[in-house]
């Protein structure tokens, strides 16, 4: 199985890829052009060594040149040779000059043949002689109808590119060591970040997440959450997350706080009427034949019996909000629940002082009528559990574009300000601060937000001494 390869050791072998391709183009673009500027100018000289090689004429003897030939004009290592005009390699004569005329090279007959085959155009040809090497050679046409070839050897060229070419492959292979050296030094320079990044994320990975409260740290430093740079993108995403995650869990661990704190303050509430119960039905039982003791005994249990059942409609209401399950859509006339409310208040509590404030026109929702009606009647016996007699309670309702607001408002003691953030919370209790104790279980204002938050709405609480306002807004 294949070792998977680093991002650092992928890059690092990119670019010395890269290195390695383009130092190669550049070496053989640059071996191409010297070696062609050399043969040019050896051409050149071939060219030259044809026009100066020709003399006054003269016979050709056992060990002299090649009649028509000067060699005191060409210079050392130059080839001569001399074919007549039948083309017959046994009438062709040449020799390589050395320093020294004496020290002369006599071309053999395959060398003298090759010699023959060459065009007599005056262009320059390349030929490889066989025991003389590589020759560029020319061929031109003399007055008594024999050719002449001279030529010149290309071991100078071929050495010159040869040690070029040896120059450069020494030259791209310490460019490319260089390359890998500083590139990998380079990129894992530039991956830090994205390292950090990384670490956190591993960091954050090894956190037990599955229960309790949840404290991530801090989350990806600031200067990796650039988003003009590719690892701040990655780093802002990852810092968005980590925020997301964090309240998510804390979302998760305050809901499962409630939970446990509801099972705990539900239980206390029923075990409170069940144990008066239970006294009173073994009371029963020891005094069977004393009616007066039996009747009050039944009278309480029943009275027991009451506030138990209140209280488990109230958490069944609230557990079927908390489900979702779709509430009755009818057109509700607010105006006429708000006197129908008011009225009984007055009833229910003659020492405060009712008002209302209503507009002119009826001011109508769509929603359920009974579980509206709950929502103002829990928020008129709030004001009348929790505010002194004489207290004020003005109840209103308004239009304000698609909304209905309607709110009600008491110039009794407020609530106390460490209530206020757990005012709509299930099973909270104002203190005695607000007089008398209404002996309720702590849902009425959990109902009113829950029902709201059902009908589309919100609610929302503004106290202060002297002066308390409950809002609740519904879509109209």
């Amino acid at each position: 199985m294949r070792t998977p390869r680093t991002l650092t050791a992928r890059l690092v072998v990119t670019a010395v890829a890269l290195v390695a391709a383009v130092s190669l183009l550049i070496a053989l673009v640059t071996t191409l052009a010297i070696r062609s500027s050399l043969l040019d100018r050896l051409d050149e000289d071939v060219r030259s060594s044809v026009r100066i090689g020709q003399g006054p004429g003269g016979g050709r003897g056992d060990d002299g040149p090649p009649p028509g030939l000067d060699p005191r004009n060409l210079g050392p290592g130059t080839l001569v040779s001399v074919i007549d005009g039948s083309g017959d390699a046994s009438g062709t004569d040449g020799v390589v000059l050395t320093p020294e005329y004496a020290g002369k090279r006599q071309l053999s007959s395959s060398a003298l043949e090759e010699l023959a085959d060459v065009p007599v155009d005056g262009d320059v040809h390349a030929v490889d002689l066989p025991a003389v090497g590589r020759y560029r050679v020319a061929a031109v046409a003399s007055a008594d109808g024999s050719t002449l070839v001279t030529g010149l050897p290309t071991r100078e060229v071929d050495e010159t590119v040869t040690t070029l070419v040896g120059y450069e492959a020494l030259l791209v292979l310490l460019g490319l060591g260089l390359a890998a050296g500083l590139g990998t030094v380079v990129v894992r320079r530039q991956l830090r970040p994205l390292n950090e990044v990384a670490a956190t994320a591993d960091r954050v990975s090894r956190l037990p997440l599955s229960s309790g409260e949840i404290d991530l740290g801090e989350g990806v430093p600031d200067h990796l959450t650039d988003e003009r740079t590719e690892v701040g993108r990655v780093g802002a995403a990852l810092d968005s997350l980590l925020v997301h995650v964090e309240s998510s869990l804390g979302a998760r661990y305050r809901s499962e706080q409630q939970v446990r704190q509801f099972v705990a303050d539900a239980s206390h509430e029923l075990r409170t009427p069940l144990a008066t119960i239970h006294g009173y039905a073994e009371l029963s039982r020891r005094t069977p034949d004393d009616p007066v003791a039996l009747s009050g005994a039944l009278t309480k249990v029943e009275t027991e019996t009451d506030r138990m059942s209140a209280l488990v409609e109230d958490l069944l209401l609230l557990a079927r909000l908390d489900s979702g399950r779709p509430l009755e859509r009818d057109e509700v006339d607010v105006t006429l629940l708000l006197l129908e409310s008011v009225t009984d208040a007055r009833v229910l509590a003659p020492a405060h002082h009712w008002r209302l404030d209503l507009p002119d026109e009826p001011v109508t929702v769509t929603g359920d009528v009974h579980r509206l009606h709950q929502v103002v009647r829990n928020l008129l016996g709030n004001a009348r559990a929790h505010t002194p007699p004489g207290t004020t309670v003005t109840v209103a309702a308004a239009a304000a574009g698609d909304r209905v607001r309607v709110s009600v408002h008491d110039d009794g003691p407020g609530l106390p300000p460490e209530l206020v953030p757990r005012a709509f919370e299930r099973f909270t209790r104002g203190d005695s601060s607000r007089t008398r104790a209404s002996g309720g279980a702590g849902l009425g204002l959990s109902l009113v937000a829950a029902i709201a938050d059902a009908h589309g709405g919100s609610v929302e609480v503004d106290t202060r001494p002297g002066s308390t306002t409950f809002v609740v807004a519904l879509p109209r």
